[in-house]
């Protein structure tokens, strides 16, 4: 009979307010109120009543100029143009798919906003219509761009680059998108010896990192060679810090990810996912942030 491990409950100690550098940030709840300056103007996730500005959905205040919002801390996906998201095909169309991408509607990808297999540039023909399902197929994961925002919030996506495309073997780990820090790039090849893509859209995916990039498939071609043990563990283990930073409420990024590991090293992959293991290396990871910082 296998051995069970038990734990005995233990105080938490109360989280600390975390300031951002431009001071504290404003938290508020439905309900309450905002301002009673007549002068702003009501923005998303605000309403009016007897001359009150109050919030109708929990999160953190943004003022820009005049304008007043509400930007909430448990949300779907809002997509922007430019935003790199990790997505799953869900239904193959006429011309396109429609990909799960953590928004209230269903993203879609059209054949013309995809690279063809071997790169090459040329009208779509009928043929290329009817390979559709070669190409791309229900439960396959992609990475793709957001291209553009149509006017009910569905969000249109390409993959007209080699390094979006078809993923292949690796984990895929949710979370709140408001967690997943802005940046430059969402891909990383991590020093750990894997590579995350962190999805704007709150779908990370955990892979091992490629010991040659090949740009001859177009975003096709997945590598289902098995996965060395090795490279499993480091999988495994990044997966369970993110839970951990995520459980924390720590902003997702490469440095905090990698900090996270590092921190992690010395207790075994399962323990990580133990309450007081889990506060003690994000505990660590937010320290050494904030040694960076300062």
């Amino acid at each position: 009979m296998a051995a069970v491990s038990m734990r005995l409950p233990v105080a938490r100690k109360p989280a600390r307010p975390s300031a951002s550098r431009g001071g504290e940030k404003h938290l508020v709840a439905p309900g309450d109120t905002i301002t009673t300056d007549t002068g702003y103007m009501r923005g998303h996730g605000t309403y009016l009543e007897e001359e009150k500005l109050i919030a109708s959905v929990a999160g953190v205040v943004e003022r820009v100029n005049k304008l007043v919002c509400v930007k909430a801390l448990k949300t779907r996906y809002n997509g922007e143009v430019g935003d790199i998201v990790v997505g799953r095909i869900t239904e193959v169309q006429q011309k396109r798919w429609k990909v799960e991408t953590n928004s209230r509607l269903d993203s879609v990808l059209l054949l013309s906003s995809m690279n063809l297999p071997g790169g090459e540039l040329r009208r779509r023909s009928a043929e290329d219509e009817l390979a559709m399902r070669d190409y791309l197929q229900e439960g396959d994961l992609i990475s793709a761009e957001v291209q553009s925002v149509f006017s009910d919030g569905a969000v249109s996506l390409h993959t007209r680059s080699l390094k979006y495309g078809k993923l292949g073997q690796g984990v895929l780990v949710q979370v709140s998108p408001s967690l997943v820090k802005r940046q430059k790039t969402h891909f990383h090849d991590l020093p750990c010896g894997a590579s995350v893509i962190l999805g704007n859209n709150g779908f990370i995916w955990i892979y091992p990192t490629a010991e040659q990039k090949d740009e001859e498939a177009g975003g096709f071609t997945t590598n289902l060679e098995p996965v060395p043990l090795s490279d499993r563990e480091v999988i495994s283990r990044l997966r369970n810090c993110i839970v951990a930073l995520v459980t924390e409420k720590l902003m997702l990024f490469d440095t905090s990810i990698l900090y996270c590991y590092e921190a992690s090293l010395p207790h075994q992959i399962k323990d990580i996912l133990k309450p007081e293991v889990m506060e003690e290396i994000v505990l660590e990871t937010r320290q050494r942030l904030l040694d960076v910082e300062g």
